[in-house]
């Protein structure tokens, strides 16, 4: 029986793009619930899983590079998106399936690295169905299709994360492993392969090659670029972004590590955690429904201190219980019934506050989108956003082992509120190709990148010990690398031949910025890692000097 081309119809579509971002959230869900929660019952440390868990995010908030190649190099056979988007997920398959063959947990590490390249992939997959989206969804069905597409997400997450614990003591972790790869193998032959994809029409086709790509990389660099700084609510949208969206704790690792602690079985955490993703995502669409009746900023900025109030109530009731540290599993106690209560009721509260902040942040982020670059600026908002979330799994992971729980509560409370400073200056601009205030904003941004190089060259040197905050700082000096690669990329476009010296430096140093990334596997180059950033300081702040007069007016940078 031949199967249906879901594309063909707007039902189809729905259900197409429904079980697509159904694939995104399964493997999300799972890692953060259920391999956390085996994890720690089998005596991981929460450093080790916060770090965990932080790589699943980490490839999330580099997505917005995989857009220019998506777009450039594509297959006619396969089509433009659902080449990419096959692809992908047969690589999804196959590193889920290889990691039956690890030995948890003394590898680990070796886990660790495969889902981070797992997730490369599932990002990846995420920008071509989203490109698949724009270009097949109709006008009057965009609205409803991307709630179908959130609410699918939202589903994955409950499948992989309660779903594996329900089955977990008839299929064992490692089936879990292969339950996940196999949900994914039935999207990709069931619906994946009998899309047919519409042609792009002729004026549409791109020349496939590098010299192709790179065009499209430096058109992307420059709209991007000018669409950040160039107005003030879209500059503030970048710092808001790069903020933890109000308090985060109960919905990362520490919730799982304290769910086991407490004696919380499996079949009780999943209930807990599809709890979660019902209120959740009913919640999104109340969330979503106020703002817009009363105000955006407003009931987001009430949202987020919402956020707060459980995170300190179940602070409260850890420290009344005397539940400070975590315990091995040897030593752990029988928790008191109203302490696995305070867990229960602090996580649902979460929940519902986090799912009321969900929708309203996305659409306060659309509203300080540049229409021109609208794919691009969004995406990289939300890939910040995914960064903000790892380095809080990060640093919480950390904290619960120095700190104990309720410290890295109280710390995670108070700066998830943080963020509500910057939201007031997230306003839409009359202006959305830039306020006249552009140039000012490039050179503070070039001066904050090149503080954070001139940072790296004493901790580098060992002149400051972060001691078991050393993951947190490697995590911010890696952003700052990355970030400065990609001003440096940006600025040699956007600038051209006014800072031809300064770019042909900073052409050259881009890559080997990113090439820092390695540091942890190859520590063997001290003179790469030594004088890259030192040197990147210097063009930084040569930049700082330069006029940035094509930034001085609302006109676009290129036609």
């Amino acid at each position: 029986m031949r199967l249906p081309d879901l594309l063909a119809s707007r039902r189809g579509r729905l259900t197409a793009f429904f079980f697509l971002y159904v694939t995104e959230g399964i493997p999300l869900g799972f890692a953060a619930t259920a391999v956390a929660t085996q994890l720690r019952r089998q005596d991981v440390g929460p450093a080790e899983i916060g770090a965990f868990v932080a790589s699943f995010y980490l490839p999330w908030a580099f997505k917005w590079a995989f857009g220019p190649f998506i777009d450039v190099f594509t297959s006619k056979r396969l089509g433009k998106r659902r080449g990419w988007i096959l692809g992908t997920q047969v690589m999804l398959v196959i590193t889920l399936l290889s990691c039956t063959v690890l030995d948890l947990p003394a590898q680990l590490g070796l886990l660790t690295g495969v889902l981070l390249i797992h997730n490369s992939f599932g990002a990846m997959q995420d920008v071509a169905i989203d490109a698949l989206a724009v270009s097949t969804l109709h006008e009057d069905e965009r609205g409803l299709a991307n709630g179908v597409m959130f609410a699918g997400a939202s589903i994955g997450m409950a499948m992989g994360g309660s779903g594996v614990l329900f089955l977990m003591p008839l299929i064992g972790l490692k089936g879990g492993f292969v339950f996940v790869a196999g949900c994914i193998a039935l999207v990709t032959l069931l619906v994946v392969l009998p899309l047919k994809e519409p042609a792009s029409p002729d004026v549409e086709e791109r020349a496939v090659g590098l010299a192709s790509a790179g065009r499209e990389m430096r058109h992307f660099a420059v709209e991007a670029f000018r669409s950040f700084v160039g107005t003030r609510g879209a500059w503030s949208g970048l710092w808001f972004s790069l903020l933890p969206a109000g308090a985060m704790s109960l919905g990362l690792a520490l919730q799982s590590n304290l769910s086991v602690e407490v004696g919380m079985d499996d079949d009780s955490v999943a209930w807990l955690t599809l709890w979660m993703s019902v209120i959740g995502a009913a919640c999104m669409v109340i969330g979503g429904w106020l703002s817009d009746r009363w105000g955006r900023r407003r009931m987001l900025a009430l949202y987020l201190a919402l956020m707060s109030l459980p995170v300190f109530y179940l602070m409260t009731a850890l420290t009344e219980h005397q539940w400070i540290m975590p315990v091995a599993a040897d030593l752990r106690r029988t928790a008191p019934a109203a302490l696995v209560t305070a867990v229960w009721v602090a996580t649902l509260l979460y929940a519902a506050a986090n799912g009321l902040m969900y929708g309203t942040r996305s659409a306060i982020m659309m509203d300080v989108t540049n229409p021109a670059v609208a794919a691009t600026q969004f995406t990289a908002y939300m890939a910040m956003m995914n960064l903000a979330i790892a380095y809080s799994a990060t640093w919480q992971g950390i904290a619960i082992e120095a700190l104990g729980y309720p410290k890295t509560l109280l710390i995670d409370g108070v700066i998830g509120l943080l963020c509500l400073g910057v939201l007031p200056f997230i306003k839409p601009s009359a202006t959305p190709a830039g306020d006249g205030g552009g140039a000012r904003r490039a050179r503070l941004l070039a001066l904050i990148l090149a503080a954070g190089c001139v940072a790296w060259v004493p901790y580098r040197a060992g002149v400051y010990d972060a001691g078991a905050a050393g993951p947190i700082f490697e995590t911010l000096f890696t952003l700052v690398f990355v970030a400065t690669a990609v001003y440096l990329a940006a600025a040699v476009a956007t600038l051209g031949a006014s800072a031809r010296l300064a770019g042909r430096l900073g052409l050259v140093l881009a890559p080997l910025l990113l090439a820092m990334y390695v540091r942890r596997w190859w520590p063997q180059l001290d003179l790469l890692y030594d004088a890259v950033p030192a040197a990147a300081a210097l063009v930084l702040l040569s930049l700082v000097r330069q006029p940035w007069l094509v930034l001085r007016s609302s006109k676009p940078a290129l036609a």
